[in-house]
Formats: C-alpha cells, structure tokens, sequence
C-alpha cells in the first residue's frame, strides 16, 4: 500500500454533513436508534469512499488503497485511523457483517478513476453491482434478513436509485468528464456529449433522462416485492429508500427531464405517498 494517512481523508463531520439530505440517511429516521446508528455507520464509510474517489486530491488510486487497509484493520480487530471506520468497527462486528460488499464499494470507486463512458446499459447495471448493490446486502445483513433471493431484489433497487443519483447528477458529472448515461441510449435519441454541459437540456437530452427513468421506475418496483418479504422495521428502511429514488423521479418530471438547468427537487408530499406505497409493498 502506497503511504497515506488519515489526515488526508475528508474529516467524518464533513462527511456525514454532506449526507443530510440524501436517501439513506432519510430513510433511517423512523428507525430505532441503535438500528439507525448501524445504517448510518455503513452510509459513512459509503459517503467516505465516494469521497476519496470523487473529490480527495492527490492521488485517489492510493487513497482508496488506504480505505481497504482501514477495512483490514476492522476484520483484523485492530483500531483504525478515522473516525469513520472507528465508527463502523462496532457495527462490523455487532451484525457479523461480511467484508467483501464494502470492497466492492471501494472497487467501484477505483475504476472510477480509469473508466468515465459505458457503452450500454448493461455495462451500467455491472458497474451498478459494485456502486450501488453492496449498500443494499448490507442493509438486509444488519436486519437478519440477507438472503440470496433477498439480496437479488436489493440489488435491483440499489442499482434503480443508482440511476436516480446519475440521471440528477449528469451536469455534475460531466464536469468531472464522467458520462453514466449508456452511449447506445445517446445515439439512439440523438444526444451529443457536449449536451450534457449546457445551462438546461435540450430535446434530445430531455428524451434520454425521461427514458432512463422509466427504467429506473421499473427496477424501483423490485422494492415492492422485497418489502412483501421482511419484518416491519427493515421494511421501513425499504420504503425509505425506494420512496426517495421515486420522489426524485418525480421531481425530475415536474422538471421536463431537465437535470441541468436547475437542480430537481422532490417534494415532501411526494415522498411521504411513495412511502406510503412502498410500505405496502406496492
């Protein structure tokens, strides 16, 4: 591992303060504490390596070899540096979680760093499994409730509410020469890339968003089925979770599928109706 050290890494109040307003954290408020401190345990060490894969400056490659030396150190029952992975320790070992969904994580954030285009969307959907998936196993692992079929209907939530943050975040991207949406759904609608960068969208870009909503919609629906199958509390978190991607969605709409020129907003009353759907398991 390449010499790097905590005092490199964004400190855990900025981290975490970055989380407030996003879906995971959201969607743990209805839960009991010591559960809601679990999930947001993981979310830390989530938001802490998209982080240092997205915004640390140096060298990202080495600071993500640190975040899996820190890991090591969890399994290994030594202290870590950073507070965020101090603060994950104790919910590693309390739920059993196992170490390999939060090497996918950091995985997803090292080719981050080599591949910004995919072709189609289904190499999205692979990358998906790596950024998005890992969050979702292990949510069910710390409610008891990780099972294979399970964790095949969390990953199709996890990789819908991927898009959700892709389809929000294409300006952003963009600057960061990242493009997620699939190169083949850019020709077919007759997208440039340099759209991607304008003030608002225009037509074309307008019709790729809209089209990979419904694809978000439709992996979203997984939640449905996974909700059917858990215990109350771990289907809150479900709703939460899916109840946020579908209030961004909607928010998206009201905004003509344009993610540019203002950032899309959800409502209040939208998420607290998909909640309530999600609750449901419809």
């Amino acid at each position: 591992m390449r010499a790097v050290s905590a005092v490199a890494a964004p400190s855990r109040g900025a981290v975490m303060a970055r989380a407030r307003s996003e879906n995971f954290p959201v969607a743990s408020r209805w839960l009991p504490g010591s559960v809601a401190g679990h999930l947001m345990a993981i979310y830390g060490f989530a938001r802490l390596v998209d982080d240092l894969g997205d915004e640390a400056p140096g060298d990202r490659l080495a600071l993500l070899d640190w975040a899996e030396h820190e890991l090591d150190r969890i399994y290994a029952g030594v202290d870590p540096e950073h507070a965020v992975m101090r603060a994950l320790a104790p919910t590693v070992h309390a739920c059993g979680l196992p170490p390999e969904p939060f090497r996918r994580l950091i995985a997803a954030n090292r080719r981050d760093q080599t591949v910004t285009r995919y072709d189609t969307f289904a190499e999205l959907l692979a990358y998906c499994n790596l950024s998005a998936a890992p969050v979702g196993e292990l949510v069910l692992h710390v409610f008891g409730a990780a099972t294979l079929q399970r964790i095949a209907l969390s990953d199709e939530v996890c990789a819908g509410l991927q898009i959700v943050e892709h389809l929000q975040d294409v300006g952003e991207d963009f600057s960061r020469a990242r493009v997620y949406l699939p190169q083949e759904d850019l020709a077919r609608f007759g997208c440039a890339e340099d759209e991607l960068g304008a003030a608002s969208a225009g037509p074309a870009l307008r019709a790729v968003v809209a089209f990979e909503a419904g694809r978000a919609r439709e992996l979203l629906a997984a939640g449905a089925l996974l909700a059917r199958q858990l215990p109350l509390r771990a289907r809150l978190a479900v709703a939460g979770f899916v109840a946020g991607g579908r209030a961004a969605l909607d928010g998206l709409e009201r905004a003509g599928w344009d993610p540019l020129a203002n950032p899309p907003s959800r409502s209040r009353r939208d998420f607290a109706a998909a909640f309530a759907r999600s609750a449901v398991g419809r």
